[in-house]
């Protein structure tokens, strides 16, 4: 009789009294909590309150730091490079040059977790590539330049490079911060349809609450590097709530169409 391998752990970040300083000032106070897996996160609150510094902690883009971090259920140095790549994709704020490529060229830096910067493309990477160009619906500008693609469609495109990755987490810094509100609503879109289709865990950056409440699962605001509030959309848009997070008197509207709330400054 076969035996059943053990379940992997969950797809999810842990963190236990979790802390960064630089220079005795502290960017973000002993922190513990839980990400759920396979749900989009939105990480909210002013500029300057920790939530850059809490997704770079993830992605292990700052390595100093206090107390203790695991992803399923491992500690994050006991990861090897390649090994967290396949894993947990990371998409900065400020991206870089792509001068000269194309969309296939960008998404397919992705695949480099699996084969190295040298390692050869076979077929079946054209393959997961294509389909990854397809989800975020390029697939006719997959030939084009970066640069002659509108900020919403650059946007597709990076994302669909963290997706060629094979990762289960993605953790995206202000993915819409440079991008008007058609764009917003393009690219938020994609990312809320990708981790409902292929169960991925999301934690974003975003500073429009109102797009935030839209489009993701739960919320984790921050106050000067500390948790002051981790829930679900019902529970963030209140009054009191969002008056508390952001220091400043908000009303709320029922948007009449779809019955969103709508958040505004008194």
């Amino acid at each position: 009789m076969k035996s059943i391998p053990p379940a992997q752990p969950e797809a999810t970040f842990r963190l236990h009294q979790a802390r960064v300083s630089i220079d005795n000032r502290q960017l973000l106070s002993p922190l513990s909590l839980e990400f759920t897996p396979r749900r989009v996160t939105g990480l909210i609150g002013h500029n300057g309150s920790g939530k850059s510094t809490l997704i770079k902690l993830l992605s292990r883009q700052n390595p100093e730091f206090g107390g203790e971090i695991s992803w399923r259920g491992k500690p994050l140095h006991q990861w090897g490079a390649r090994e967290f790549a396949r894993q947990v994709a990371y998409l900065p704020q400020h991206l870089p040059v792509t001068e000269g490529m194309t969309v296939t060229e960008l998404v397919a830096l992705g695949r480099y977790a699996w084969h190295g910067a040298l390692g050869r493309v076979t077929d079946e990477d054209r393959e997961i590539i294509a389909r990854a160009i397809e989800s975020v619906s390029l697939t006719r500008q997959a030939s084009h330049p970066i640069e002659q693609l509108s900020g919403g469609e650059r946007q597709r495109a990076w994302i669909a490079m963290c997706v060629v990755q094979g990762s289960h987490c993605l953790l995206l810094d202000e993915p819409t911060s440079a991008l008007d509100i058609a764009h917003q609503k393009e690219v938020l879109s994609v990312i809320r349809d990708l981790s409902r289709q292929r169960q991925l865990t999301v934690i974003m950056v975003l500073h429009d609450i109102n797009m935030a409440a839209r489009f993701c699962d739960e919320f984790i605001a921050l106050r000067q590097g500390e948790k002051i509030f981790q829930g679900g959309v019902s529970e963030l848009m209140t009054e009191q709530q969002l008056e508390h997070i952001y220091g400043v008197a908000m009303g709320i509207i029922r948007q009449p169409e779809n019955g969103d709330l709508i958040s505004y400054v008194r």
